[in-house]
């Protein structure tokens, strides 16, 4: 059970960080989406690893 609350919270918090460094760069008024689409898409993809490896990985 503790082993549970350690990887979700583990896992929120660097989901956290990872969607706080995407969203900054945002921000600036230079930067369009098209710009930071890639980041995002990045930035989604490595959640997913992240949360499959911490939850649904048996091996």
């Amino acid at each position: 059970m503790l082993n549970n609350i350690t990887k979700f919270l583990g896992t929120f918090l660097a989901a956290i960080f990872l969607i706080g460094l995407a969203t900054t760069l945002t921000r600036s008024s230079m930067i369009g989406f098209w710009d930071v689409l890639p980041v995002f898409i990045l930035m989604a993809i490595a959640i997913f690893m992240m949360v499959y490896e911490a939850f649904f990985d048996k091996n």
